[in-house]
C-alpha cells in the first residue's frame, strides 16, 4: 500500500527529508547538516557532487525510520534554499561549486544596474528588487569576470533544482525562482526585456524550461534508485522554493484572514498574501520580491532581511565565549533559557540594535551590501541583558519594516522558523507590529509545503485549498494578542529606528572603502 510522501529541504545549514502520511502527519525525518565554504571578496560557494550524496543519505536514513518506505511511498518532493547559481555542463557535471544566496561578489554589479533607469521595467515585470544573491546579477558577474567558466556551462539551476535532476535526470526550475530573476510574474515565464535589462540576454540557453510541481512530475531514475534504496519509477516533484513552500505549511493561503507570514531562521522572510496580479503593491525603493504560490493566479509578496537569528547567535556567542573562558561551559538550549530572564530584567526600547550582522549586507527593505549591525545609544548603565533585549527589538523592527514597504501592516502574523519557539521573542515581534502571534506547530513546514505540492500532482487533493484544510490549518496554535502597553513603547520608538539606519548609510559605505583599500 503506497501512504507516504517525502518532502526533501535542502536548506543553508541542514537536507532533511521528511515522511508523512496523506494526511499531513509527520511520520519521520533524517537530516544532515550542509556544508559551505565562504571565500575572500564576499563568496559563498558549495560543492554540488556532496549536496546530491548528503540528500541521498538523509533518504537512505530515512528509510531505517519508516518500515517499508520504498513500497510505500507516493511521491517524492524536493525544494531547497533560494537564489544562487548551480552550473552544469552538456553532459550533467558540475562546472564548478555552486553559488549560495549568501554570496555578495556581484554588490558592485547590482548598484551599476540598479542606478539605470531601465532597472524600474525589471522590477516592475519580475516584482522582484534586485540583489547580489540573485541569479541574473551572479549572471552578470560572471560574464564579466569569469566568462571561460560560463562557456563551459549548459544549464544553470538553483538548488533544488539541481537535486531535481539528480533524482531525475530532468533540467527544469520552477515557477517561483524561474519569474524571480528573469521572468513576468503575471506570467509565469521568462521575459526578454529582463534579460535585457541585466545585461545577460547571450546566457538565455542556461536557462532551463519551467514546470509546474502541482501538474508536472518525472519519474526517479535508476542511478537514483540505487542511491537512494528508493523504488525506480517513483514520482518524483519539483516543488516550488523553499521560502514559497514553508510559507504554504505555516498557514499563508488564508484567503479570509489573509494573514501575515513570517519565517524567522538565518534569515527573516516576511509575506503578504496576493490573490491577483494587481494586489502586488510595488514600492517606489524597488525592494522586495514576487513569488508565484502554487495555485493559480496566487502570489507571495515578500521583504526579506538578511539576518535574523543570526544575530542572536551572535549576541549569545559573545556570552558563551566568555564564559568558556573561565572554564565554563554551556549548551546552546541552556543559554536560550537565559533569554527570557536578561530581557525581563531589562527595559524595552532602551537601545536601538541595527540587526545587520550577514557579511552582504541588506537586501529588505533597503537593498544595501556594506550595512552593518551596531547599536544605538549605548550608556554607562546598560549591561549585556540589555544589549540581548536590543538585538530582539532589532529583529522585530527590521519585521516592520518590511511589512510596512508592502502596504498596512497586518493584523495577524503566522510565524514559522527555530525562533518562533521564543516566547520573548513572539511578544516582542507581536508588539513592534501590533499584530496578534499565532505559531504553527509543524515541525517542517517547508518540507510540508513541498509535499502537499506533491499530494496535489499526483491526485491526493483536487486543490491546494483543500490540501490547506486537513495539513495546516488543524496545526495553527491559538493566536497570542499584541501586548498593548508595550506595543505603544515600541510605536514611539519606530521613528528613531529608520532614522538610525537612514543616517548610517553613508557610515558603513565608508568603512567598506576603507576595508577594500
Amino acid at each position: 500500500m503506497r501512504d507516504v510522501l517525502i518532502g526533501i529541504d535542502a536548506g543553508t545549514s541542514v537536507i532533511k527529508s521528511v515522511a508523512f502520511d496523506t494526511a499531513g502527519r509527520q511520520l519521520a525525518a533524517a537530516a544532515m547538516p550542509n556544508r559551505y565554504e565562504t571565500l575572500p571578496g564576499g563568496g559563498a560557494e558549495q560543492d554540488l557532487a556532496r549536496t546530491w550524496a548528503d540528500t541521498a543519505t538523509t533518504l537512505r536514513e530515512l528509510a531505517d525510520k519508516v518500515p517499508n518506505l520504498a513500497s510505500r511511498t507516493i511521491a517524492i518532493a524536493v525544494t531547497g534554499q533560494g537564489d544562487g547559481t548551480w552550473l552544469i555542463d552538456k553532459d550533467g557535471e558540475p562546472v564548478a561549486k555552486g553559488w549560495l544566496w549568501l554570496d555578495a561578489r556581484a554588490a558592485g554589479v547590482v548598484e551599476e544596474i540598479r542606478a539605470r533607469p531601465e532597472d524600474r521595467l525589471r522590477f516592475e515585470k519580475t516584482g522582484s528588487g534586485l540583489a547580489a544573491c540573485q541569479q541574473g546579477s551572479q549572471f552578470a558577474f560572471m560574464k564579466r569576470h569569469m566568462p571561460e567558466m560560463l562557456g563551459k556551462a549548459a544549464t544553470a539551476f538553483h538548488c533544488k533544482d539541481w537535486l531535481y535532476f539528480r533524482l531525475t535526470g530532468e533540467r527544469a526550475t520552477d515557477p517561483s525562482e524561474g519569474t524571480f530573476t528573469f521572468g513576468d510574474f503575471r506570467t509565469r515565464g521568462y521575459c526578454d526585456d529582463v534579460l535585457e535589462v541585466l545585461g545577460v540576454t547571450d546566457l538565455r540557453h542556461l536557462l532551463p524550461p519551467i514546470v509546474d510541481g502541482t501538474r508536472h512530475s518525472a519519474g526517479l531514475s535508476a542511478a537514483a534508485a540505487e542511491a537512494t534504496g528508493l523504488l525506480s519509477g517513483t514520482p518524483v516533484v519539483l516543488a516550488y522554493v523553499d521560502v514559497a513552500c514553508t510559507a504554504l505549511g505555516a498557514g499563508l493561503l488564508d484567503r479570509e484572514r489573509k494573514p501575515g507570514c513570517s519565517i524567522i531562521g538565518s534569515t527573516g522572510m516576511h509575506m503578504r498574501l496576493a490573490q491577483t496580479p494587481d494586489e502586488v503593491l510595488l514600492n517606489e525603493a524597488a525592494t522586495g520580491y514576487t513569488m508565484t504560490m502554487p495555485v493559480p493566479g496566487v502570489f507571495a509578496q515578500m521583504q526579506s532581511n538578511m539576518a535574523a537569528t543570526l544575530n542572536i547567535d551572535w549576541v549569545l556567542s559573545l556570552a558563551s565565549g566568555i564564559l568558556a573562558s573561565q572554564g565554563i561551559t554551556r549548551t546552546n538550549g541552556e543559554m536560550i533559557a537565559l533569554v527570557d530572564e536578561w530581557i525581563s530584567s531589562s527595559e524595552p526600547a532602551s537601545l536601538l540594535y541595527q540587526p545587520y550582522v550577514s557579511e552582504a549586507g541588506e537586501r529588505g527593505p533597503f537593498v544595501d551590501a556594506n550595512a552593518r549591525a551596531g547599536f544605538v545609544g549605548i550608556s554607562s548603565r546598560h549591561g549585556y541583558a540589555d544589549m540581548v533585549r536590543a538585538v530582539f527589538e532589532g529583529l522585530a523592527f527590521a519585521s516592520r519594516d518590511c511589512y510596512a514597504a508592502m502596504g498596512p501592516l497586518p493584523s495577524e502574523i503566522r510565524l514559522t522558523g527555530g525562533a518562533a519557539r521564543s516566547p520573548a521573542l513572539r511578544k516582542i515581534l507581536g508588539a513592534v507590529v501590533g499584530a496578534a502571534i499565532r505559531t504553527s506547530e509543524r515541525e517542517e513546514a517547508g518540507a510540508a509545503g513541498a509535499a502537499m505540492i506533491a499530494a496535489v500532482c499526483v491526485g491526493q487533493y483536487k486543490s491546494m485549498d483543500e490540501c490547506v484544510g486537513e495539513w495546516v490549518t488543524p496545526l495553527l496554535g491559538a493566536a497570542e494578542p499584541s501586548d498593548r502597553k508595550l506595543a505603544a513603547i515600541y510605536e514611539r520608538t519606530v521613528p528613531s529606528y529608520t532614522l538610525a539606519h537612514e543616517a548610517l548609510r553613508p557610515v558603513w559605505r565608508s568603512m567598506a572603502a576603507s576595508r577594500a583599500n
